[in-house]
């Protein structure tokens, strides 16, 4: 690897998505780099949910065993490293890291993922991932019928509590101070038997991630079993947008059906270009970037 400089296709991000991609352009004979950090989102996670194969199964053991899988193509390599720039050259793109390394390539692709944006509540980045959750789909079941809190406001707040009404009848919309939300949404809150309360929260008390109390400001509580929250985000990766790549109003890379961004030969899969946050999302879109990379790599050469 340490005399390989020169790849088909340079992946940046070896997670879900990554890993997927790296395989589809292995099996299709590519010369492939995949660099990753090892600090995966998720990494707080204790199981993965809504995967057919894979249901129940960890995080970390679903990384580990598609790692594995992915290096037995002789083609594909994998380093440990951080990627601190890249830029345009005449053939492609070269890409530098932390350790000082460099290396070109005809294609990129981008699967590094999203950072979360922790609100400023004690105990909730502690809880991120294992009861202070995002995606029903993901962890809903394992916390149905019991008593769930929310933690949103706004137009999203009402969304999101229609939604995670489907799994719980005992729930309470925490606003985190004055409501936003239109009295008409309100009205339709409550008509469901749903409290709204506005006092602002000061600590999430927890143990060993899982959720016991909420606690306000005022010094009140209120007990919970889990918590559904809507936080904000950012990029984990500035160098997409650094190479011009186009990033949503939403906050994602753009992309098309064929996970192609605005920029030519430069491709991004996984949770950097979709609200759609689960595993099975993040590796069917990292199959579908590999199998178009390796389908313009022929169009440019027969």
């Amino acid at each position: 690897m340490e005399d390989n400089k020169e790849f088909d296709v340079i992946i940046i991000g070896g997670s879900y998505a990554g890993l997927s991609a790296g395989m589809a352009l292995g099996r299709s004979l590519r010369k492939v780099l995949i660099i990753d950090a090892g600090k995966p989102c998720n990494r707080q996670t204790p199981h993965s949910h809504n995967f057919i194969t894979q249901d129940g199964q960890t995080p970390k053991r679903i990384a580990e065993a598609a790692k594995d899988q992915v290096l037995k193509y002789n083609t594909v390599s994998f380093l440990e490293d951080v990627v601190l720039s890249g830029s345009k050259t005449k053939n492609g793109f070269v890409i530098n890291t932390q350790s000082g390394a460099s290396f070109t390539a005809s294609k990129l692709l981008f699967a590094t993922g999203l950072s979360d944006q922790m609100p400023d509540i004690k105990g909730f980045a502690e809880c991120w991932g294992i009861s202070v959750l995002h995606c029903p789909y993901c962890h809903g079941y394992e916390v149905r019928h019991e008593s769930i809190g929310l933690i949103v406001n706004g137009d999203i707040a009402f969304e999101f509590t229609r939604l995670i009404s489907n799994w719980t009848k005992d729930l309470t919309l925490f606003t985190n101070g004055k409501s936003t939300l239109k009295p008409e949404q309100i009205d339709k809150i409550k008509q469901h038997n749903i409290e709204i309360i506005e006092t602002q929260i000061a600590e999430i008390e927890h143990h060993e991630g899982y959720v016991t109390n909420i606690v306000f400001k005022d010094g009140s509580k209120q007990k919970v079993s889990a918590i559904f929250a809507k936080i904000t985000f950012k990029q984990h990766s500035e160098l997409p947008e650094q190479l011009g790549c186009e990033i949503n109003e939403q906050g994602f890379i753009q992309v098309d059906d064929l996970q192609r961004t605005t920029i030519p030969g430069i491709y991004a899969a996984g949770d950097n270009t979709t609200m759609a946050r689960a595993v099975s999302v993040a590796i069917a879109a990292g199959t579908k970037s590999g199998s178009f990379i390796n389908k313009e790599l022929i169009d440019e050469t027969f």
